[in-house]
């Protein structure tokens, strides 16, 4: 493996790969205003909350890797202590991205991106009205993580205020996640967008207590169709189906058919879990079960 040592190589370099390997990050689209009241705005995605009680969101506008100078947002964070955290979507990325431009002090990056202003309810910064969500902070703490070039400043906000934009609300008054159509930053110029076929599910398991990749018959744990995403779902089910099931079964999904046309047992195997692939491409985790343990040798 390529072996990186952070003090043996310049800062851009491990600035890209650490780019590169931590990645999607979230984008908070930050907007200040400085002591004269002049607005500013600009992305950053060394980014997430940290807190739900209380509610605690964190960037950082590092220092400036080629000359070592600070951010407005930065100065603005520490000075007037507000800041109103838009997150990102698809629809405004470019814009978005255009408003990291470095325009020199007192250049309004809403006009100079496009974006609308609007005025907050609790702090003195604006929100920005193409967001679907707003989130208006003040700032607890700036954390200087080091006085070198690429050094990060953590803005340490608490969330006093949060405004979503009721398009981008399911059934169930929550957030969804395909409506809202969130972008992440990747290494590089990548981004990556949190909708249509980027979009998938992990079940968390918070309320079962699955049974382990170590509980897995040896046969199908050492599967050669089989990945390590599969055996993760295999192992979060709480227990596995009985006898009665396993012969139900065998009808249904033509097992019979399968094995008789397999060469040898190994073939028979391969077959089997093959179709119990598919299954768990469906997230049919049960039913990919029964069809494994239709090979006696991982009962």
């Amino acid at each position: 493996m390529l072996r990186i040592d952070p003090k043996e190589h310049k800062v851009p370099v491990v600035h890209q790969y650490l780019l590169g390997a931590v990645a999607p990050r979230p984008i908070a689209l930050a907007s200040t205003i400085d002591a004269d009241g002049n607005p500013n705005l600009s992305p950053f995605s060394f980014f997430n909350v940290f807190s739900a009680n209380p509610p605690i969101a964190i960037f950082s506008p590092a220092r400036r890797g080629r000359d070592n100078t600070t951010k407005h947002t930065y100065h603005n964070a520490k000075d007037i202590g507000e800041v109103v955290i838009n997150v990102v979507n698809f629809d405004m990325v470019q814009q978005v991205s255009l408003s990291s431009t470095e325009y020199p002090e007192g250049v309004n990056e809403f006009i100079k991106a496009g974006l609308t202003p609007v005025e907050s309810e609790l702090v003195k910064p604006f929100r920005v009205k193409e967001s679907p969500v707003q989130m208006e902070c003040i700032v607890k703490d700036v954390i200087e993580l080091g006085h070198e070039g690429g050094a990060g400043n953590l803005v340490i906000c608490e969330v006093k205020l949060i405004h979503i934009n009721e398009e981008i609300l399911a059934d169930d008054g929550f957030i969804d996640q395909d409506k809202i159509d969130l972008v992440g930053r990747l290494g590089r110029n990548w981004y990556s967008r949190t909708s249509g076929d980027s979009l998938f599910e992990v079940e968390k398991p918070i309320t079962n207590m699955g049974i382990g990749v170590d509980a897995i018959p040896s046969v199908i744990r050492n599967s050669t169709i089989l990945t390590g995403n599969d055996l993760g779902k295999l192992g979060n089910v709480e227990h596995l189906p009985d006898d009665a099931e396993i012969n139900q079964a065998a009808n249904e999904y033509d097992i019979r058919e399968i094995l008789q046309s397999a060469a040898d047992g190994t073939d028979k195997r391969e077959a089997l879990h093959e179709l119990a692939k598919s299954l768990l491409d469906e997230n049919r985790v049960l039913e990919a079960w029964k069809v494994l343990l239709q090979d006696k040798m991982a009962r």
